[in-house]
């Protein structure tokens, strides 16, 4: 097969799935009349972890939150936040340090506490498909991060069969969950022509505080003048989150133009592990993506712009009244610009050239209007006053398969980013004195360069290994930088990992390059049907790793950065990000084996998933904070003409390799069983399922402090060394009817 066929047929049901049907991913891909076939070459990184949208129909009946989709990927966990809003971690790294990309777009968290990460931007149900790069990035998904890449994409348009026919169809939907009273409902209707395509799909869930397995702390009031809490009830667990998506597609041969619009309003969610919760989150997108596919290759084009507005208060299980302050009314506003082009030319039947440029343009304002007549008033407090962070990038890609048994993918990309904020005021000047901040040198620029150099050798049917090495890097994200103030309660509303402490920036910041040398073995039968042995080590040196310290009463600090912030080992503590040498090393084996088939059994299959990872700040010797332990899923399916059954055991050691300097908490290690259900009859389909069978009682290793209940705004005002629990046993179900 030549590149040329192998690159077009690749390319076909990447780019326009409405087009192309495939009947099997390697054998036949049909547009129009005009058919190709043969055994493609797969691309560099090889089988990179994904969801299709068969694979994700029956985990939307789990959750209401898109990046628990995730679960179950080798080397991916997730962040404890809210009901909607955890963040993954891939390798140990999370958030900023991954790039997340929905339907193209750069999305940026717009919050002090990173309640808005970029997966909560998108309903489960609208995802129809989820890709993780947890290993070697290529620099074309790569850019601004030192972890791997998520990319989720909503459906795609669909288009009638012909010019005299016209498609209608849709899906309703609805769940719901016992452990916290957990519903919602799904709508997705589709109308369309030859060329152009309509989609809107719309969904809402709403959920109350949920309950741990057992008690983790005493029962009584939430807070002052707040309702009870039993003592197995998580406080700050409530949600409810509306989604409007509206997808309109043009189609003219081998070119499809999209043209997305998304709404999102979040009137509440509460946050266990935060000290705020949040109480409203609007965000407005508009995405205009084009494809195309020539004789030569294809051309990717976007252009986006959304708009969030977040504001943050004391939920309802939190105290409100402090003296005269009625609350902390607290607002950030994002805007965000980007532009991407990427082009594939085919060069020969060897080569493969990808070039691409992106441009991102982003602005924050967050700011706290006066409470009361203390030390919150007279002035609007501004965390961060027009604070900007521009991205300019430009890479090119070279893909070679040079025989049919060596691959090779080689790329580099820069990175030009431009950061600088504005002066800034506290609520007064007494507590408040932003004079050191006002008088620094803001304007920042970071040139930045990510290397790739992969590739892979199949020496048999049986067998490939894919190996690599890459330097990426991320510059310093705007709280990380320009969040100025030292006083104590300023500090603990800036937090974005959930730990309960304060933070204050550093405008010094460097950007941190990461080193990252990974290999991964495949072993599996010639069909790739019967059994499956994946086996991926992987390390990286980070440079310039962004950390924290204590601080220490240095120029200009506050009364809370004294000797006993340096020496306490049993309370919450104030820290200032700073530079560190980091290494992060571990490994992921998974295993695939087909049981057994029969026509009146069915067909029974195994799956074993196992993650490993360890993190070491190398100038201290301390762990990294909020390190996965080692953890496995065993997962037993069954399937037999509609019915299909998944018993799921998921085994988490104890995490006792903690970060001292942050005091975190150790977690005790734990199984879970959760078992599912599912039946498709006609156009209906019908879940159900038990997590937490067995009613354990544990604390997720990421889950982060409880702050969910009590005095939050002061520093001792929630005890210190507890963890968010888990949820214990919850029944689901979910129905869904496609017409």
């Amino acid at each position: 097969m030549k590149r040329t066929s192998l690159s077009l047929s690749i390319m076909l049901s990447l780019f326009l799935p409405s087009l192309a049907y495939a009947e099997h991913k390697h054998d036949v891909a049909q547009l129009d009349k005009v058919t190709v076939s043969g055994e493609a070459i797969q691309p560099l990184p090889q089988d990179s972890a994904g969801l299709d949208l068969e694979a994700l129909k029956s985990k939307r009946a789990q959750s209401s939150d898109t990046a628990s989709l995730l679960k179950g990927i080798p080397g991916v966990s997730l962040y404890g936040a809210g009901g909607v809003s955890s963040l993954p971690v891939i390798h140990g790294l999370a958030d900023d340090r991954l790039r997340i990309k929905v339907d193209g777009m750069d999305l940026i968290s717009a919050c002090a506490n990173h309640m808005n990460p970029p997966l909560s931007y998108i309903a489960p149900n609208n995802i129809a498909e989820l890709k993780v790069y947890s290993g070697i990035t290529p620099v074309s998904a790569g850019g601004d991060s030192i972890g791997g890449t998520i990319i989720a994409k909503s459906k795609q348009p669909e288009f009638a069969k012909d010019a005299d026919s016209v498609l209608s169809k849709g899906e309703i939907g609805a769940f719901y969950r016992t452990n916290g009273d957990a519903r919602g409902a799904n709508l997705s209707t589709t109308l369309a022509t030859e060329s152009f395509s309509l989609n809107y799909t719309g969904s809402t869930s709403k959920a109350n505080n949920y309950d741990a397995a057992d008690s983790f702390k005493t029962a009584g009031p939430a807070a002052s003048n707040r309702g009870w809490l039993d003592g197995d009830e998580v406080g700050s667990t409530a949600y409810e989150t509306r989604n409007h998506a509206l997808n309109l597609g043009f189609k003219l041969d081998n070119h499809l133009l999209q043209l997305k619009l998304a709404h999102q309003d979040i009137p509440y969610q509460g946050f266990p592990n935060q000290r705020m919760d949040m109480t409203e989150n609007r965000s407005n997108q508009v995405n205009l993506i084009y494809n195309g596919l020539f004789d030569w290759g294809s051309l990717e084009a976007s252009v986006y712009r959304e708009k969030t507005h977040h504001k943050m208060q004391f939920g309802d299980d939190k105290q409100f009244l402090y003296g005269t302050a009625e609350g902390m009314p607290m607002e950030t506003e994002g805007r965000n610009t980007g532009v991407s082009l990427k082009t594939e030319i085919i060069l020969n039947d060897r080569d493969l050239l990808r070039v691409g440029t992106e441009l991102q343009k982003y602005r924050l304002d967050d700011f706290w209007e006066p409470t009361g007549s203390g030390m919150m008033a007279p002035n609007t407090f501004e965390n961060i006053n027009n604070g900007q962070r521009d991205r300019y990038a430009i890479y090119t890609e070279w893909e070679a398969d040079w025989t049919s048994k060596w691959t090779t993918l080689a790329g580099i990309r820069h990175e030009t980013v431009k950061m600088d904020a504005d002066n800034v005021q506290g609520y007064n000047t007494t507590n408040y004195n932003p004079t050191d901040f006002n008088n620094a040198d803001k304007s920042k620029t970071d040139n930045n360069l990510d290397l790739t150099l992969m590739g892979r050798f199949t020496p048999s049917d049986n067998a490939s290994y894919e190996f690599g090495y890459a330097q990426k890097t991320r510059s310093p994200n705007l709280y990380e930088r320009y969040a100025w103030s030292s006083n104590g309660m300023a500090m603990r509303m800036v937090n974005l990992v959930g730990d309960g402490n304060g933070y204050v920036g550093n405008v010094d910041l460097e950007p941190e390059i990461a080193h990252t040398i990974s290999f991964t073995a495949d072993w599996h039968d010639a069909d790739k049907q019967d059994w499956n042995v994946t086996f991926t080590p992987y390390i990286s040196y980070v440079d310039d790793f962004i950390d924290a310290k204590r601080c220490s009463g240095e120029t200009g600090m506050m009364a809370v950065c004294t000797a006993t912030n340096l020496s306490t080992t049993d309370n919450f503590v104030y820290l200032q990000y700073d530079n560190v040498s980091a290494k992060l090393y571990g490994a992921d084996l998974s295993l695939a084996k087909h049981l057994y088939h029969d026509d009146q059994i069915g067909h029974i299959s195994g799956q074993a998933v196992f993650s490993y990872v360890r993190g070491k700040n190398r100038d201290t010797g301390d762990n990294l904070y909020n390190i996965m332990p080692l953890n496995a899923t065993f997962t037993l399916q069954h399937a037999k003409g509609a019915w299909h059954n998944t018993a799921e055991w998921q085994v988490v050691a104890a995490k006792d390799q903690v970060n001292d300097e942050r005091n975190e908490q150790e977690t005790a290690g734990y199984g879970l069983l959760n078992l599912r259900t599912s039946y498709e009859w006609k156009q209906a389909r019908v879940d159900f399922g038990i997590d937490n069978v067995l009613d354990k009682a544990y604390s997720e290793p990421l889950s982060g402090a409880y702050t969910g209940q009590g005095m939050t705004m002061s520093g001792s005002g929630v005890p210190w060394g507890v963890t968010v629990p888990g949820m214990g046993r919850s029944f689901y179900t979910a129905v869904s009817y496609s017409f």
